[in-house]
């Protein structure tokens, strides 16, 4: 029995339980010892022993992953031996409970390899199964495995490497004079204990970006898992998340980084925002309530023209942050080394953003970067307001003269307008634009001070009938949708989790899921629906097809649910 207690990406801690005991993951197994969990040695080979099961580690023809010669998988009491090279059509039975590949060790240093058997082993085992790799694991590989979605390990490699005189620790390998095995173990113990930490904390993406400097093959490996498995990996990355740190080049191609980046690909300004302001990011999140961004609001917001102006966060590693969305995942969690150095990656992709952004069309556009200048200089005429610093006195009084001069002879928008319509740029960035469409249509609107948006509709017969469809909160940022608001998108091609048919109580548990939508992520709006009607709606714990494959653990934090 598998449950899953924590997760952080695809690295994720589990408990599987059997015959009364319980084992943590990630986890490494002893080899030659006595115990519920061990590998030992056989007549025939290593046997895993795991539980009271065991299992043949070698059995039949020994194929090597380089070999072109696929051999039988083999399964018994709940284990599957996989053996590489993996078959084009791998398959797992439905009986195994762990997927153990015993010869991972060739794939050693050959991170391309790595990353295409990971992928392909958890992709065919599920999220129900413990995917085990023998030979691979070792102090300074754990995390980025862990994170790539390998559960268990073995202590061969350490013990060999302590043999031969190698200390293996998660910064290096390094040459001694003793046996190191002892060493190596106790490491990798303690690492696997960090790791197991960092996925409580959902931070184990930072810990496998410091790990990948340990070696070349390593860095290697995070760089191509980040280029070729991206699908793979984004779709366990929550929409919602903690705080955390960008601090190496390699941590801009992180999943959700990069899906935040592609979701503004399709971003469109506020139809009446006329001038563009662009702002320098603050280390406080979100920025409106910084002491930076309020003293740039305390130059902005002066008079009516305020509604023109467009104010977009020029940083990294997102590249742009509209105002509207300062509050949203990532933008309200991100922490970055400042330096006022720039890398080539990190310019090129502001001025790509910034620049499709200006293509949408302003009638005037207003630098307030100071230093930054430079990360849009050249994308088209612009009036640069700071004098040394950007929240200088002097700074802010350019700000606002440059401001009233720009929205001289436009008419102002009204307040109402343009609150609705910062409302549906964030509706359109978590739901789409077509979505977004249904939502927010002739007939609603949003009230309240920002982030403390509240979605209203009017009943268009009785203007006197209101309807709450769903509030943003900056504690989540996100729209939570009512019952209302979920019955809007449920018939719309929304993304919906199908339960079997019963009274929803609480939340909603994955062993009451027929099937869900592949689209769900965690942290997403997720609808409740049996036999087509709204039955619920709430925030995902769980990836759509998590949802489907699992039978335990909440699936659905529920919000609101239908009352018999």
């Amino acid at each position: 029995m598998l449950d899953i207690v924590a997760r952080s990406q695809r690295g994720r801690v589990c408990e599987y339980s059997r015959e009364g005991n319980v084992l943590e993951t990630p986890a490494m197994i002893r080899s030659g010892a006595d115990g519920p969990v061990c590998i030992a040695a056989g007549e025939g080979g290593r046997v895993l022993r795991l539980f009271g099961a065991e299992v043949p580690l070698e059995s039949g023809l020994l194929t090597t992953a380089s070999s072109g010669m696929d051999s039988a998988t083999v399964g018994r009491d709940g284990v599957q031996v996989v053996r590489l090279p993996l078959p084009d059509n791998l398959e797992i039975d439905e009986s195994a409970e762990v997927v153990v590949v015993p010869n991972a060790y060739e794939l050693r240093k050959d991170p391309r390899r790595i990353v295409d058997a990971v992928v392909r082993l958890r992709e065919a085992a599920g999220f129900g199964r413990l995917l085990c790799m023998l030979g691979i694991g070792e102090p300074s590989t754990v995390a980025l495995l862990s994170y790539m979605g390998v559960d268990l390990f073995d202590d061969s490699l350490p013990r060999a490497a302590g043999l031969e005189h190698v200390m293996l620790m998660p910064e290096a390998e390094v040459s001694t004079d003793d046996d190191a095995a002892g060493a190596n173990i106790d490491s990798m113990d303690a690492e696997l204990a960090k790791v197991r930490m960092f996925i409580r904390a959902d931070r184990l993406r930072e810990l496998a970006d410091q790990r990948s400097f340990s070696s070349p093959s390593n860095v290697a490996l995070l760089r191509l898992y980040d280029q070729n498995a991206y699908e793979y990996a984004e779709e366990t990355c929550s929409t919602v998340g903690c705080r955390f740190s960008c601090n190496s080049t390699q941590a801009l191609r992180r999943p959700d980084l990069k899906r935040y980046r592609d979701r503004m690909r399709d971003y469109r300004k506020p139809e009446h925002k006329r001038i563009l302001l662009l702002l320098p990011c603050s280390a406080k999140k979100p920025y409106h309530i910084s002491k930076t961004h309020r003293a740039f609001a305390s130059a902005i917001h002066t008079a009516q023209h305020d509604t023109l102006v467009h104010e977009v966060i020029v940083t990294s590693p997102l590249g742009m942050v509209p105002r509207e969305l300062d509050a949203c995942y990532p933008a309200n969690s991100y922490d970055i080394p400042v330096t006022g150095e720039w890398k080539c990656e990190e310019r090129a992709m502001i001025r790509e953003m910034v620049g499709s952004l200006i293509q949408q069309g302003y009638d005037k556009i207003i630098c307030h970067l100071g230093d930054d200048y430079e990360l849009v200089e050249g994308l088209a005429d612009m009036e640069c307001t700071v004098v040394g610093d950007p929240t200088s006195p002097r700074s802010l009084e350019n700000l606002d003269k440059a401001l009233r001069a720009a929205a001289k002879g436009m008419e102002p928008v009204d307040y109402l307008v343009d609150r609705n319509n910062l409302a549906r740029g964030l509706l359109e960035f978590q739901f789409g634009k077509e979505m977004a469409d249904l939502l927010m249509d002739e007939n609603t609107y949003a009230i309240g001070k920002f982030p403390y948006w509240k979605f209203i509709r009017e009943d268009p017969e009785d203007r006197k009938r209101k309807t709450q469809i769903g509030m943003m909160a900056p504690e989540r940022g996100m729209v939570s949708l009512t019952l209302e608001g979920a019955e809007i998108l449920a018939g719309a091609g929304y993304a919906t989790v199908e339960i079997m048919d019963f009274e929803l109580k609480g939340n909603l548990f994955a062993v009451g899921v027929v099937k869900a939508d592949p689209r769900i992520r965690i942290g997403d709006e997720a609808i409740i629906v049996c036999d087509g009607q709204v039955r619920g709606v709430g925030v995902a714990m769980m990836c759509g097809r998590e949802m489907t494959d699992l039978k335990r653990g909440i699936a659905v934090k529920v919000r609101h649910k239908i009352k018999s």
